[in-house]
């Protein structure tokens, strides 16, 4: 039997149509388990991963005292788009994810063509969306804008929880290791070498051409995985 998700109060169930994630804006396919966060639907190891790290959606009802206290500690110290040097090179990025976990795909690009893509068949939708932003970056020299439709990476950067990481030794503030940390590692290892690379967010499925394209990509690169 199903029991309430912890940190959002509510029964997880299993997504009959496709939508997005309002906590990583990822694509939440049919037959995936999906809780209620704020009103809004998220994957159900988006809620678990957010709350580790503080993000939870703010508005969550029901969930632990920890989590509620997160989500508003969160919502109080939201920062501005981190500053970009002038003429960074903006690269979109985006990761994908059936099954989640399940056989997903990572992809970036630029505006003057420059693309990459990949992927694994057995991951999850925020590995991918970590793995786009750091092959992005392993890929291209100079200034930098990482731009993504997912919080998990942006805010990692935006709101600074990498400095709390490190200073506790890889353990989150609900003294839990961090989860992918395999990723993390490097990708945090080469923004503080560069010191020329800020990330932006950007709406998932909104318009945007750029990352359009890159969700395409990372739904293809998944496919190859199956």
């Amino acid at each position: 039997m199903r029991s309430a998700n912890p940190y959002t109060g509510s029964m997880p169930m299993t997504a009959r149509f496709p939508t997005t994630c309002a906590q990583c804006s990822g694509r939440v396919m049919p037959g995936e388990e999906i809780s209620k966060a704020g009103g809004k639907w998220v994957h159900s190891t988006c809620a678990v991963a957010a709350s580790e790290n503080d993000s939870l959606l703010p508005g969550v009802g029901g969930g632990t005292i920890a989590a509620k206290q997160g989500a508003a500690k969160t919502a109080k110290a939201r920062k501005p788009d981190m500053a970009a040097i002038d003429g960074a090179l903006e690269v979109w990025t985006d990761g994908a994810c059936s099954g989640n976990p399940g056989p997903g795909g990572w992809a970036w690009a630029t505006k003057d063509g420059r693309q990459g893509s990949g992927g694994e068949p057995k991951t999850t939708n925020q590995r991918m969306e970590v793995s786009a932003a750091l092959r992005a970056i392993q890929a291209l020299e100079g200034p930098l804008v990482v731009v993504s439709d997912s919080t998990y990476v942006v805010n990692c950067f935006r709101d600074e929880w990498w400095r709390g990481w490190l200073a506790r030794g890889w353990v989150n503030s609900q003294k839990k290791p961090v989860a992918n940390r395999d990723l993390w590692e490097p990708l945090i290892e080469a923004f503080r070498d560069r010191g020329d690379i800020s990330f932006r967010w950007v709406k998932g499925h909104s318009g945007d051409e750029m990352n359009d394209l890159v969700d395409q990509l990372a739904v293809e690169a998944g496919k190859t995985q199956v």
